[in-house]
């Protein structure tokens, strides 16, 4: 077996067709997942790379729109950041063989952005990762590369066997950040382990625990074709814990929110007329007039000048909507938790 990098051959092509290509990473783990199945992705979690990997997912599903705005420019813009990288660094960059996995372990699978050839070298020594980000986290970019990415490219050297990589980022779209990263052996058998223990999860039909991320509530809302009134019968020793700590957590939550808003009510009543409020020389907190416009009570004060600036918007008339195509209506509705009150005792 020919190997593509010192720990890698190519299972893929790199003209595959996109269900062509989401097929082949069903069959293992790629650097992009790495930081979901860590639990340290804003949009996927683990419980939703476990159901795709065992294809009870749809295969090409919608993302999520945020993150398919910035596929689509990170894609767009990847040759004019692998040139500039390549300007900068006077190192010669070349487009790779396909989707890799690893000689061993042929569930971990890379699809690098690019590969790098230092300096008379004729094959490629390491690989270039690229990121386009806000100009907004510049500062997680200033020193290093932020956990993400410095994950998904230690999954990266984990697979190829390479000892260093790359990362370029561009920032803002006119700032482009270059760190080098070397290989830490301690990571990386970390992170295959960690992956190993997912992966073999995935085969066994054992799922991650379901966690607290917004990506899981986001999945679990529109997970299931629900039946509607079906009745689950749940095994009591589960289910009743888990109500009491909801009861617990509810009622702190309400706590916290009467404590918080007694302590900013003292606060707006000492500042009073005023909108500044400083203490010992500094501006402590200020209670300016310039928050939301209270509709009900402008509306009932000036009444014509209500009626001169109301104007139509459009919007989706989901009274209608659920009436005349009920079905479709229900498909896309999310799916909402309700907790009877228990009764208070007499």
């Amino acid at each position: 077996m020919t190997t593509a990098t010192p720990t890698a051959v190519v299972v893929a092509p790199p003209d595959l067709d996109r269900e062509q290509w989401l097929t082949v990473r069903r069959r293992g783990v790629g650097g992009s997942e790495v930081a979901a199945i860590l639990g340290m992705s804003k949009y996927t979690s683990p419980i939703e790379v476990y159901l795709d990997k065992r294809g009870e997912l749809p295969l090409d599903r919608p993302q999520h729109p945020d993150l398919a705005e910035a596929a689509y420019w990170g894609l767009a813009q990847e040759p004019l950041i692998a040139t500039a990288f390549a300007h900068r660094t006077g190192l010669t960059v070349v487009e790779g063989p396909g989707t890799l996995a690893h000689v061993e372990r042929p569930w971990m699978l890379a699809n690098v952005d690019r590969y790098v050839l230092a300096p008379g070298e004729s094959t490629p020594s390491s690989l270039l990762e690229i990121k386009t980000r806000s100009a907004y986290q510049l500062d997680e970019w200033t020193d290093g590369v932020p956990d993400a990415p410095a994950l998904q490219t230690h999954w990266y050297l984990a697979v190829t066997g390479y000892e260093h990589a790359h990362v370029a980022a561009l920032l803002g779209g006119n700032r482009l950040v270059v760190h080098r990263v070397e290989r830490d052996e301690t990571l990386v058998d970390q992170l295959v382990d960690t992956v190993a223990e997912f992966w073999q999860g995935v085969l066994d039909g054992t799922p991650p625990a379901v966690d607290g991320s917004e990506a899981t509530e986001e999945l679990l809302g529109h997970l299931y074709t629900v039946t509607p009134d079906r009745v689950t019968v749940a095994d009591p020793a589960e289910v009743l814990p888990l109500l009491e700590r909801r009861r617990e957590l509810k009622a702190r939550e309400q706590r916290t929110a009467d404590e918080l808003r007694e302590v900013d009510n003292r606060l707006k009543a000492t500042a009073g007329e005023a909108e500044v409020v400083k203490v010992q020389g500094r501006t402590a907190y200020t209670f300016k007039q310039n928050g939301p416009l209270s509709q009900k009570r402008f509306t009932a004060a000036h009444p014509d000048l209500a009626q001169q600036y109301t104007h139509r918007v459009d919007a989706l008339d989901t009274k209608s909507l659920a009436a005349q195509c009920p079905d479709e209506f229900r498909a896309h509705r999310a799916r909402r938790l309700v907790v009877p009150k228990e009764k208070a005792a007499a």
